[in-house]
């Protein structure tokens, strides 16, 4: 499937067909970027957490690890 129109419902929510959430592998959270006349779609990961592991020491709580997990996985579908 490479387009498909879809509708707005009056709060302004728009359904994704199944194939697409399939083919992308979307979950809980997806990130949204408006590339000018276009917005693009793509799957942020369950566990951004994972991303980091073994990428550094630090003495960071969880919290702040996984909050700066969130937002290099952010800025990496993002590319």
């Amino acid at each position: 499937m490479s387009g498909v129109i879809v509708t707005m419902d009056k709060k302004n929510r728009v359904a994704l067909p199944k194939e697409i959430v399939e083919k992308l592998g979307l979950k809980d959270k997806i990130l949204l970027v408006d590339l000018g006349d276009h917005i693009g779609i793509y799957p942020v990961p369950r566990d951004p957490f994972e991303k980091l592991h073994g990428s550094f020491n630090t003495e960071k709580t969880f919290k702040e690890l996984r909050k700066k997990a969130e937002e290099l996985a952010i800025e990496e579908v993002a590319r």
